[in-house]
């Protein structure tokens, strides 16, 4: 469950506590927006969010998040520590030879965006996040 009143939350903790990949746990929720941990390894699902941003911060390994705009894709490579935000309406498809992150969004966010390409694979969980337990 996410933290309650004056309960922190310890990431390391939190991490340990689950093995799925792309399936975020909801850490804590600030106004109505969830803050999300999730484990990462292999592609997702090119897709976008048309009505908000999509924060990202890598808190182990790495992670890449390709962008397609006006025909054209770029790869946005980012190593523990770094930020980046996906821009409102740009599709984007995250990958990961391993890692964990954290994502800053509006409550009800689904991880597979508002529209996505294709399938989605089986190792990615199509939620609005899920409650850490």
């Amino acid at each position: 469950m996410a933290a309650v009143d004056n309960t922190p939350v310890n990431l390391t903790t939190a991490l340990a506590s689950f093995d799925d990949i792309y399936s975020p746990r909801i850490v804590a929720r600030v106004n109505d927006y969830d803050v999300r941990i999730a484990h990462t390894l292999g592609e997702h699902v090119w897709h976008v969010h048309e009505d908000t941003d999509e924060f990202f911060l890598v808190l182990d390994g790495q992670f890449d998040v390709a962008l397609r705009a006006n025909g054209d894709e770029t790869m946005v490579a980012l190593s523990k520590g770094d930020t980046f935000v996906v821009p409102k309406g740009t599709e984007h498809k995250p990958s990961s030879p391993g890692g964990s992150i954290l994502m800053f969004e509006p409550s009800g966010t689904s991880t597979t965006g508002d529209r996505h390409e294709g399938e989605i694979p089986d190792h990615v969980d199509g939620t609005t996040g899920r409650d850490l337990t």
